[in-house]
């Protein structure tokens, strides 16, 4: 089902309360609408014909950074080095999680506000699995390592490097963290000092091309630049969740 465009009007509002959203899941203070609407500098009605409420706003502004993993997660799959490929899909990944502050809470949600959202979740973890099954068939990694394994995983790196770094360091930091953790997960082979059935790698150039010190760019359009504070309060009716 197509949506029908905006008028230029209600557009213009729409991104202007998305980017209102943007700069405070950037600073790490609470998403409320009635917020949004007064730093938008729009009425209340106004925000809430657009997002039903601050699930569906803060899935909204985390739509690129899902957008371009799930971009990122099919074009892996093309790769010829199961073991590359994995490796690169989950760089990337934690990449995400420790630069855009709006990605955790969204993909950790156990439902989704937007319809988009669902779909894009289930890319991502479609294309993570396929990246899991072609290594494991290739035999470069654990034969005991599941697809279920990989979310906390990766959630995992992403927090440790969030607590143990500072903003300027974090990428960084998840970057060494995952290095180490991507050797425990190949399949050690007799072959002393080897992992996969290679000698040990550094991770694949997707952390050089997306990251220069703490400057993270952007790829294909999407969001997942440098944040400092990954943590998201969504607030409904004045209470404050994490």
């Amino acid at each position: 089902m197509t949506t029908a465009p905006l008028r230029k009007d209600a557009a213009r509002n729409w991104e202007r309360i998305v980017a209102v959203a943007r700069e405070l899941v950037d600073a790490g203070a609470p998403l409320q609408l009635n917020d949004v609407a007064r730093r938008a500098g729009l009425g209340v009605g106004t925000v809430y014909r657009h997002f039903a409420g601050p699930e569906a706003l803060l899935e909204t502004v985390a739509t690129p950074c899902l957008e371009e993993l799930a971009a990122y997660g099919k074009q892996a799959l093309s790769e010829e080095d199961p073991w590359r490929a994995l490796a690169g899909f989950l760089a990337r990944t934690v990449e995400a999680q420790v630069t855009d502050a709006s990605l955790s809470t969204v993909t950790a949600a156990p439902t989704d506000a937007l319809p988009r959202t669902a779909e894009l979740k289930r890319a991502l973890w479609s294309n993570g699995a396929q990246l899991l099954e072609r290594a494991r068939a290739a035999g470069v990694v654990r034969e005991d390592l599941t697809d279920g394994d990989l979310v906390p995983l990766m959630c995992g790196v992403a927090y440790a490097a969030t607590v143990h770094s500072t903003p300027a360091t974090r990428v960084e930091t998840a970057r060494r963290y995952l290095t180490v953790l991507l050797e425990g997960l190949g399949a050690v082979h007799p072959d002393a000092g080897t992992v996969g059935g290679r000698h040990r790698r550094p991770l694949p150039p997707t952390w050089a091309m997306s990251s220069t010190g703490t400057e993270v760019s952007a790829v294909a359009g999407g969001h997942c630049g440098n944040r400092a504070e990954p943590t998201v309060f969504v607030t409904v009716d004045g209470a404050v969740e994490e």
